[in-house]
């Protein structure tokens, strides 16, 4: 469906803008917060580390070590940080 709407010129650039970068400053907020997480699930570890989530799994098993309690997994950024470094050649 499409709407059309008889606007003033130039309403509809200054329109597409102000979206354009409401959008990017809520990314930017969104990344910001996650990069500031120290401990973070899994998945968000993996994102971290630029690596497939399977690839991490991989990474425990070569001594990442993951904080678990009660069935909750957590990494911390030092400990990935750390760990890569180790394994840097």
């Amino acid at each position: 469906m499409r709407i059309e709407l008889d606007m003033p010129q130039g309403l509809e650039e200054q329109l597409r803008n102000v979206v354009l970068n409401t959008v990017r400053e809520a990314m930017n907020q969104y990344n910001e917060q996650q990069l500031s997480k120290e401990w973070m699930s899994l998945k968000e570890g993996s994102a971290y580390a630029g690596v497939s989530y399977n690839t991490f799994i991989k990474f425990r098993e070569l001594g990442l070590r993951v904080c678990e309690i009660d069935g909750v997994k957590r990494v911390s950024k030092k400990e990935i940080d750390d760990f890569l470094e180790k394994n840097s050649h």
